[in-house]
């Protein structure tokens, strides 16, 4: 599947809006406009690379995962500590490590999952063949690492067991590709799915069908305000979806620029929906950042070529500021979709006209805290506390990683 535009704690204060233009540089460090440092990490792969994750353990290492089935791994000075190139040599679409520790890191690449130890890569320890039905998008492992949950072109969903690779649950409700799955923090029988079918979903893993759904596709139609001015129609195709660290928030990033909103309320229904602005072209990544000042901070990258933090505290869909809940209509005779709970079109028509037009207001007060404008599409975003300050890595379509500090100098 070709990617879309691919595919310790520090604290923040009060961010100012900053813009760090285009720069021409040929060393591991550069100075931005405004004086802040950003680095560039270079040499641990020869090809595009695709994905990146940090690992939770004391050393803080980081992976990073490239075309032609290159895996390097870092530390967090930038200096390569490992490097290997997977039998096959399959792009290396999903890197994460367990987040139980950083002994184990789940690398997939056409149908397989590999567990690599990534203090020693001498190859894979590990290999769950056929872990996807077809080639594999997205990776997710729970908090405790018992479950990996594996999105695939077919836009099956499949959770496998950790250890030992089996099949314990196959989600068939996406009619495209899967691009992206999540897991709720807190939550662990609780996973989120997104796809190339403009579907949003929440599972339960107890069963084999989707508590609820909501399709962007009739967002974007309904809330009679699709595009920016002059921006060329694009679908909301579902690239990556996040979820806050306190569990209660999605982020997903689509290809109408927008990333789409949902705050998730006690029995894991629906409560609210919107949407920023983020990108003038499909937004690929979206991720909460965990370290920040609160849960609700947010980093985006698009085929825009820009990288932009989102504080969404006071976002409507966030904080409500007094109004009531929206909920997701009960199951109705007449409005259930192949069984599973989908959203009362007429419903979600108003809701969306109200979100959109308080989600406007609010970006137009607001708009994003840091952007950066990186002069390449994003391929993945990974935020990352390094040496106690936070940054964002952005993976584009060269060989070379870009560290950006998510604090003014």
């Amino acid at each position: 599947m070709p990617h879309s535009g691919h595919k310790g704690n520090g604290t923040v204060g009060v961010l100012r809006l900053w813009e760090v233009r285009p720069i021409q540089y040929g060393g591991d460090a550069f100075t931005s406009s405004n004086g802040s440092m950003a680095k560039q990490w270079s040499e641990g792969h020869s090809a595009s690379i695709l994905c990146v994750s940090a690992s939770s353990g004391p050393e803080g290492l980081l992976a990073s995962g490239a075309e032609g089935g290159e895996v390097t791994i870092w530390g967090q000075d930038g200096g390569i500590i490992g490097r290997l190139t997977l039998p096959g040599e399959e792009d290396i679409t999903s890197v994460m490590f367990s987040p139980a520790g950083p002994t184990q890191l789940f690398v997939s690449h056409g149908d397989t999952v590999s567990v690599l130890d990534p203090k020693n890569l001498k190859g894979p320890v590990e290999d769950f063949q056929g872990a996807g039905e077809e080639e594999i998008n997205a990776l997710a492992l729970n908090e405790t690492s018992s479950a990996l949950a594996v999105a695939d072109d077919s836009g099956t969903v499949r959770v496998l067991e950790v250890p030992g690779g089996k099949v314990c649950r196959t989600l068939r409700r996406h009619t495209n590709i899967c691009s992206s799955v999540a897991f709720r923090p807190h939550r662990p029988n609780n996973l989120v799915s997104v796809g190339l079918d403009m579907q949003v979903m929440l599972w339960g893993l107890q069963k084999t069908r989707p508590l609820w759904t909501i399709n962007l596709q009739d967002v974007a139609e309904e809330d009679g305000h699709q595009q920016r001015p002059g921006q060329l129609f694009n679908p909301p195709l579902a690239h990556c979806v996040s979820v806050s660290s306190c569990g209660n928030m999605l982020g997903c990033a689509a290809e109408d620029g927008r990333v789409h909103l949902m705050r998730i309320g006690s029995g894991s229904k629906l409560e609210q929906h919107g949407a920023i602005k983020a990108h003038s072209q499909g937004a690929s990544q979206a991720h909460f950042v965990s370290f920040l000042s609160h849960p609700y901070w947010l980093v985006t990258g698009g085929n825009d070529s820009h990288v932009a933090l989102w504080d969404l505290s006071k976002h409507p869909v966030v904080s409500p500021e007094g109004k009531t809940p929206t909920t997701a209509p009960q199951r109705r005779k007449g409005k259930v979709k192949r069984k599973d709970q989908t959203l009362d079109k007429s419903k979600l028509k108003e809701e969306a006209k109200v979100e959109d037009e308080a989600s406007a207001n609010e970006e137009e007060e607001s708009g994003p805290k840091l952007s950066i404008s990186h002069g390449d599409k994003v391929n993945w975003l990974c935020p990352v506390v390094l040496k106690g300050e936070p940054n964002v890595i952005v993976a584009d379509q060269s060989a070379n990683l870009t560290v950006y500090p998510l604090s003014q100098p």
